[in-house]
């Protein structure tokens, strides 16, 4: 398929992996070395899809238009971002067997396999392309409800998928995982207040900026006021909150599956803790951890959430 786009599979590849490596600046490990191979390629194949997807949600997709024509469209509909998600689910239907031939773009070629292993469900996928088109319709969230109700389409799917992986699914560690994934999921939206409001998206909760008396005018200055620091603090527990209460997912596994989610959880405290160590002033750019600062987080989960079973 990709040939009769005039597009060489080796240029496909390298397309792919240009996506692929942006999973080194992610707030958590994605694919450690330490995970067995066939897991490894599972969480990098899931991985290239929810990056792909968000990319394209966020616009953020590399220059010239190669993705639409993978997906079948004209290169100038990459701006199209509605389209393009409609004709990336449609792909994403061709590697649960849809009736037109296999995937067309790489990084969904790639998933198939692991679908097939591990009889994924369409579900979780379907999710983090609906996340990106309420990204297009919704600039702004009300309540903190209204926000949780996002994060159930944008972030839960990936901890559901990656139990799914493994073959550690159970309900309550779906519960956990949701808290986890929502906890990353506003701990990356308090780093990315400026970026976010470049796009005309806020995730702060309307009812939580009026509560601390800030106006979306606050947010455009080179540096965060008192309220706005007393709103991002206050979001910052929450997040925390969040995590405690996803935390026990750790000490319910085993093994390197243990270490991937202390990983996540880590990756979580770490950013908060960066957030909290910038003064809750996050509109000169993103806090991010150090490397080091994650591996303490990490190091801490291990040590202090009990093992069951």
């Amino acid at each position: 398929m990709t040939a009769g786009h005039g597009i060489s599979p080796r240029s496909d590849t390298g397309h792919a992996r240009a996506t692929l490596d942006k999973a080194a600046s992610e707030n958590f490990p994605v694919a450690p070395a330490f995970l067995p191979r066939a897991w490894r390629e599972g969480l990098m194949a899931v991985y290239g899809y929810a990056r792909l997807v968000d990319d394209i949600g966020d616009g953020d997709l590399a220059p010239g238009g190669r993705d639409a024509v993978l997906l079948g469209l004209d290169p100038a509909a990459v701006d199209d971002r509605l389209a393009m998600l409609d004709a990336f689910e449609a792909d994403l239907l061709r590697v649960f067997g849809g009736t037109d031939g296999p995937p067309r773009h790489p990084l969904l070629l790639a998933l198939q396999p692991v679908v097939r292993t591990h009889a994924l469900t369409p579900e979780p996928f379907l999710g983090l392309i609906e996340a990106n088109r309420q990204d297009q319709r919704v600039a702004r969230y009300e309540t903190y409800g209204d926000l949780l109700g996002y994060c159930e389409l944008s972030a839960n799917p990936v901890g559901r998928l990656v139990l799914s992986l493994t073959g550690t699914s159970t309900p309550e560690r779906v519960r956990r995982s949701d808290a986890v994934c929502t906890a990353l999921q506003i701990a990356e939206h308090l780093q990315d207040v400026a970026e976010d409001l470049g796009r005309d998206r806020i995730y702060l909760p309307a009812e939580d900026m009026r509560r601390f008396r800030v106006a979306e005018t606050d947010l455009k200055a080179p540096s965060a006021g008192a309220s706005v620091r007393s709103l991002v603090a206050f979001e910052t527990q929450r997040a925390r909150d969040l995590l405690d209460e996803g935390t026990p997912l750790v000490g319910s596994v085993h093994g390197r599956l243990r270490l991937l989610l202390a990983g996540f959880v880590g990756g979580g405290r770490a950013a908060l803790r960066a957030v909290t160590a910038a003064g809750f002033d996050v509109l000169p750019g993103p806090p991010k951890p150090t490397k080091s600062g994650l591996v303490r987080e990490v190091a801490a989960v291990l040590r202090t959430v009990p093992r069951k079973g």
